[in-house]
């Protein structure tokens, strides 16, 4: 190994190795005759830019001066784009040309691996927040909850937890608006999180399932009338514009029991959404699903 090469491989190891013992670093092969490196360089620049704070890097290397670091990693063509962790190649985004391509293997990337950025550690500390405003809603205090989504949505307004449960918590307060406003104003990353469909799947439920005004009134014509499936469905509606999913549940599974595709299935539509709203992976819901399959499939 000449001089020449012992300095290129103590700068990898100082620039590129070192630095991936705790971030995402792209290890990115260009050469300044390359075509499509003139494309494909100012998107990494772009997207690397962007996912500093994940824990992110970007690391170039002109294949011309780093000719022994090239060959050891086998580059036979510009651009070459590799992902290293820890010491270790993790990943290829060759096939990656387009900004889109680029994010969606990075998030894949880092959703897999301990990487330590401001984003994970800001993550770490708003979690256990979240999890206390989602107690509150889930013990249907939603004016605590909001106040707890409200604190949180002033140190990271972007974040789709917050916002979807924010937006969750306006919905039970029948701040409809407000809650769409929420969910409009967030980037398009942040929109496409599971707790951000969990409002909109709440907002749609809500737009359906009109409050009542006397609800004992017409859970005693219920009782008279316990045949009369379209109005146990008016009053599931009313039970959930109140906050009362249990009884909501039982109404609607005592409808698909008795008529499993009454009015379209509407009655197995709307638990389903009353599901989504709650959580999937919520125990509740996994116990109401065993019954609905029961009534559908027993």
């Amino acid at each position: 190994m000449s001089a020449a090469d012992k300095d290129a491989v103590e700068a990898f190891r100082r620039d590129i190795v070192e630095p991936s013992m705790h971030a995402l670093v792209i290890v990115y092969f260009t050469a300044e005759w390359c075509g499509p490196c003139k494309a494909l360089g100012p998107i990494i620049d772009k997207v690397a830019g962007e996912y500093a704070d994940k824990g992110v890097r970007l690391a170039k290397l002109d294949v011309d001066k780093n000719q022994f670091i090239a060959a050891q990693f086998q580059v036979r063509s510009v651009p070459t784009v590799y992902v290293m962790f820890q010491g270790q190649l993790v990943a290829d985004l060759g096939q990656a040309r387009t900004e889109s391509a680029l994010k969606t293997m990075l998030d894949q990337i880092l959703r897999q691996l301990p990487v330590e950025g401001e984003a994970q550690s800001a993550e770490a500390e708003i979690e256990p927040l979240v999890a206390m405003g989602e107690e509150a809603l889930g013990e249907g205090d939603a004016t605590r909850a909001l106040s707890i989504f409200d604190q949180l949505a002033e140190m990271a307004p972007e974040h789709g937890g917050v916002a979807g449960g924010r937006a969750r918590a306006l919905v039970a307060l029948a701040r409809i608006e407000e809650a769409r406003d929420v969910l409009a104003a967030l980037p398009e990353d942040a929109a496409k999180t599971p707790e951000v469909a969990r409002a909109h799947a709440a907002i749609a439920l809500a737009a359906e399932a009109a409050p009542v005004d006397d609800l004992s009134a017409l859970r005693a014509r219920v009782e008279a009338a316990p045949d009369d499936l379209a109005l146990r469905y008016e009053l599931a509606g009313g039970l959930m514009a109140a906050g009362e999913r249990d009884a909501a549940a039982e109404h609607l599974l005592a409808i698909v029991q008795a008529e499993r595709d009454w009015n379209d299935g509407a009655a197995r539509q709307r638990l389903l959404k009353l599901f989504e709203v709650v959580g999937l992976e919520d125990p509740w819901v996994s116990q109401q699903r065993r019954r609905l399959s029961a009534i559908l499939f027993g």
